[in-house]
């Protein structure tokens, strides 16, 4: 694909995955449960140049939060499954407006509408559909974590409601290098991936 061909401005936003202080920081909870990404923690620092250059052609950037919910004793409301793969989350991870549910720093400033999501798809009971569509989004450029889930997810989800996907191959992370590059390929049948210093460029 060539962006000079494709609508830029406010048509073009970004959807940036789970890049969340309890995923990434150092005293985060994954960091205590010591399942932190190496890979995920050199996202930021690579799509903050992405999101501001977005930002200067007029297009909204957009975050989504995942969120463990409390419920009427202030427990977390983890699924089955997550809970079996994650048994170190506790009370107060992921908790809404905490620290560790928050964009992390060096991309907060830059995000102007954050939703929060409870699985892996940054669509799936979120407002994210509306308010891209009352922006006028068309193209999305999506990354985060992790690669073959969250990223996945939405991009799959953003093909069917008909939003024209780039996927930034450098903007996302797996848990492995293996599971990253096959969705990457899988990504290929719905999005357009390429690098970040390949969009840059064709953005202009």
């Amino acid at each position: 694909m060539n962006l000079k061909n494709a609508k830029l401005g406010k048509n073009m936003g970004m959807v940036i995955v789970d890049l969340q202080n309890d995923f990434l920081a150092p005293d985060g909870a994954y960091a205590r449960g010591n399942t932190l990404s190496a890979e995920a923690v050199k996202l930021p620092e690579r799509m903050a140049p992405v999101a501001r250059a977005i930002k200067a052609h007029g297009g909204l950037v957009t975050a989504s939060l995942f969120t463990l919910w409390p419920n009427a004793q202030g427990e977390p409301m983890i699924s089955a499954h997550l809970k079996e793969r994650r048994p170190f989350l506790r009370k107060g991870d992921f908790a809404p407006g905490s620290r560790g549910q928050a964009n992390v720093d060096l991309l907060a400033p830059l995000v102007d509408v954050s939703v929060f999501k409870v699985a892996y798809s940054a669509f799936f009971n979120t407002q994210l559909d509306w308010v891209l569509k009352k922006s006028g989004i068309d193209t999305l450029v999506v990354c985060g974590i992790v690669t073959n889930g969250g990223v996945a997810s939405t991009v799959r989800d953003a093909h069917v409601r008909d939003y024209h996907a780039i996927v930034l191959s450098d903007g996302c992370a797996a848990f492995s290098e293996a599971a990253h590059q096959a969705a990457l390929a899988d990504m290929g049948s719905v999005a357009d991936v390429m690098d970040s210093a390949t969009f840059l460029k064709q953005l202009g």
